[in-house]
């Protein structure tokens, strides 16, 4: 439960949009949301309320709880400006939100060298995921994985290597042979490997990415950017935490040779835990890491820097300047009865209305005060309405700028109504179009 004071300090205003025909009910907790009492609306009338956040949240305290932090409300500072790294591209993401915090080049076509086995290891994971392939599965090594030159986890030709070992190498070995095997076991070859890739890429929105084999090996062809990789980053964090652990694994032992992460930051930084490193002559040093503290992760992608030592410290600059100067909030999770939405034709008159997503911001520290939100739900909402449909949205604002917007869906299903209801709430509906 907030503290008096913090709830005085809170500045921010919310917004509430209602639809006519029945009372609205809303049950924002949150810094950005706010609890609008239940109150009958004209017919045919849009009633819009805009009250000051600290009226809201003395109503709201004997409730429920204020999720915020006093951190979200500390005095307003100034935030320096983003280091100037030593590196052709680079990018820093808060990992909750997926927005850019700093960025430099970043959706410049670079070539990625090893941070190519990113995307390789993904889609392995993915197809594991899918039951496609499993993880004690034996792969038979081909003389084209083991010829395959670069770095190696030195698997043996005729040998057979489990998926999850080959996975291993990939990821803390970046192992070229391993890539090339998994890629064989996956698709059949690497050119129909690559393809695979560069749907995944596609499908994730990664625009600035071609794959021309699952190794990085150099390729004119063959190029991503920063931010494209952060958003790979990203994915692999949030959608198999299982799998993600191996990249914080620093060391490997396969064929009586045992070889460590290059990812240098597991060692210096015990926050980091993971990602990848590459290097090609062409792309040069690059890195992406992740790392979280105080609940708050984020994800530095550098690309040409030009050494191990000098990634690694470029990456680290990143990394320290996001923690020191921004601050992640969590504001409600997906799923939690913000409001109830009107129903037009159903069984029921109102449905409850929840968040798609988790509504947390990443912004400079001080900032959060100078949020306000608005919430808007769909006038003709009309039956039938299967749970997890889209029925209004939330925008939060900064200075009056849209910073998020997040989808309000319905968190449960509304069935048609009877003949009576249908016809008059059609008569109802034709009424408000007139005045509307």
């Amino acid at each position: 439960m907030p503290t008096r004071s913090c709830v005085e300090q809170a500045t921010l205003s919310a917004r509430v949009t209602a639809w006519p025909h029945e009372p609205y009910r809303g049950a924002f907790a949150s810094p950005v949301c706010s609890v609008l009492p239940a109150r009958a609306c004209l017919p045919i009338r849009i009633l819009e309320r805009r009250m000051n956040i600290t009226t809201f949240a003395k109503r709201l305290c004997l409730l429920v709880p204020l999720i915020i932090t006093p951190a979200a409300w500390a005095a307003e500072q100034m935030t320096p400006a983003a280091p100037q790294l030593a590196a052709k591209s680079y990018v820093l993401m808060d990992a909750t939100s997926g927005n850019v915090l700093v960025e430099n080049n970043g959706d410049q076509r670079l070539a990625p060298a090893s941070l190519t086995k990113l995307m390789t290891a993904y889609i392995a994971t993915l197809e594991i995921r899918r039951g496609q392939i499993g993880e004690n599965d034996p792969v038979t090594i081909s003389e084209n994985a083991w010829r395959t030159g670069g770095s190696r986890m030195f698997i043996k030709v005729g040998s057979q290597v489990t998926v999850s070992d080959l996975l291993h190498g990939i990821i803390i070995q970046s192992g070229n042979d391993a890539s090339v095997a998994i890629s064989e076991h996956i698709a059949g070859s690497e050119d129909a490997f690559a393809d695979m890739m560069n749907k995944t890429a596609g499908d994730l929105g990664m625009t600035n990415s071609h794959f021309m084999n699952p190794t990085g090996l150099p390729n004119p062809e063959h190029y991503s950017s920063a931010h494209d990789m952060a958003i790979l980053a990203r994915a692999i964090i949030h959608e198999d935490p299982a799998h993600y652990a191996i990249y914080s694994q620093k060391e490997f032992f396969w064929n009586g040779i045992k070889q460590p992460n290059r990812n240098l930051l597991l060692w210096r930084d015990k926050t980091v835990d993971g990602l990848k490193t590459g290097h090609t002559d062409e792309a040069g040093y690059c890195m992406v890491s992740s790392a979280v503290r105080d609940g708050m992760r984020l994800i530095a992608v550098v690309f040409g820097t030009n050494s191990e030592q000098a990634r690694a410290a470029e990456t680290q600059k990143l990394l320290t300047y996001g923690f020191r100067f921004f601050e992640t909030q969590n504001f409600y999770q997906k799923g939690t009865e913000l409001a109830q939405a009107t129903v037009w034709k159903g069984t029921e008159r109102q449905v409850k209305a929840g968040l798609a997503e988790d509504l947390s911001m990443t912004m400079p520290k001080g900032d959060m005060k100078k949020l306000s939100a608005s919430m808007t739900m769909n006038p003709q909402l009309v039956a039938p309405i299967a749970k997890g449909d889209v029925i209004g949205k939330v925008e939060v604002k900064k200075d009056d700028q849209v910073v998020h917007t997040a989808n309000l869906i319905a968190l449960d299903a509304v069935e048609e109504g009877g003949i009576f209801r249908r016809v008059w709430d059609s008569i109802r509906l034709f009424f408000y179009g007139l005045f509307n």
